[in-house]
């Protein structure tokens, strides 16, 4: 036998080179914006609005985490969004599963119809105005409801959570688990999710991201501003920024303008802060459900 290892021909070599090289700008690409954020999160102010500051800390100053810290709409906004996570990802799964585990039962009469006539939706919807008019008739303006209940399934996410059944639970085992007497119920509680980890995992990251990061249904639904979640609340950082730059004109005071000026370029770091602060759970996070991402993404996008 053998056993020498083939060489690369010089092609391949140069093919490895260009990989290098590709993956090396990727993470330049990368990671610059995320090192910038929190490099401009704690430099001084004004080196960040002049540009002096271009990658790492300069006049390092915690002025913008403590203005943060100090913030009482920024910390509900932080717990509203928290709050409105936690309860839309369990609706989502608690509709998600059961759905895409029936619609995975080959026994269960009409599920091909029914999978069709979903996946109609992904391409058709009433609009902006109709889901509006929807929510303000069903009485759930302002209240926690309008942000959870409206988008409660995801359909691809059911498809793929669908496939993961039908290519990993073997359907002996559940017959075998029906002769010892389990019910549908007992089957999908003691038998099904256990062994589903990995796609439970998964189908609670997409959701939760979706949750975490989502303002545009707050914009459009809330009005009552102690409700807003923390994207909301960034938003309005944003806007009292844009405020102060066109506030600024020849006809005030120069005191005056270098007031606001210096509030400005509060504004602009505090900015940079939530950033980090909007984004920092998600990253803690993600670590941990890291493999069973992997896994249940992989196991679930090989059969349609």
């Amino acid at each position: 036998m053998n056993n020498r290892l083939i060489k690369d021909t010089p092609l391949d070599k140069l093919f490895m080179k260009f990989n290098y090289v590709f993956l090396l700008l990727a993470l330049v690409i990368v990671l610059y914006p995320l090192i910038y954020i929190v490099s401009a999160s704690i430099s001084d102010p004004n080196a960040v609005n002049s540009g002096q500051m271009f990658l790492f800390p300069k006049g390092l100053t915690f002025e913008g985490y403590k203005t943060i810290l100090n913030n009482d709409s920024i910390w509900r906004g932080y717990l509203n969004t928290i709050f409105y996570t936690v309860l839309g990802t369990s609706i989502n799964l608690a509709v998600t599963l059961p759905c895409a585990y029936a619609l995975s039962r080959s026994d269960f009469y009409g599920h091909k119809f029914i999978t069709s006539f979903m996946l109609v939706t992904m391409f058709i919807g009433g609009g902006l105005i109709p889901s509006y008019l929807l929510i303000k008739n069903l009485h759930m303006l302002n209240t926690v409801w309008a942000l959870v209940l409206p988008g409660a399934a995801s359909i691809y996410n059911i498809v793929v959570t669908r496939t993961f059944f039908q290519s990993t639970i073997p359907r002996e085992m559940e017959e075998a688990a029906i002769i010892d007497g389990c019910n549908d119920f007992m089957l999908f509680f003691k038998i099904i999710l256990p062994l589903s980890t990995p796609i439970i995992a998964v189908m609670a990251l997409f959701y939760g991201v979706g949750h975490w990061n989502s303002f545009f249904s707050a914009l459009i639904y809330l009005s009552d501003k102690t409700m807003y979640p923390l994207q909301m609340v960034l938003r309005e950082i944003l806007v009292l920024q844009d405020m102060s730059s066109n506030s600024i004109n020849g006809n005030m005071t120069q005191d005056m303008a270098a007031m606001l000026f210096s509030k400005q370029q509060l504004v602009q770091v505090i900015k940079y802060g939530v950033m980090i602060v909007s984004t920092l759970p998600v990253i803690i996070i993600y670590p941990f459900l890291q493999k069973y991402f992997v896994k249940g993404m992989m196991v679930g996008s090989l059969k349609g």
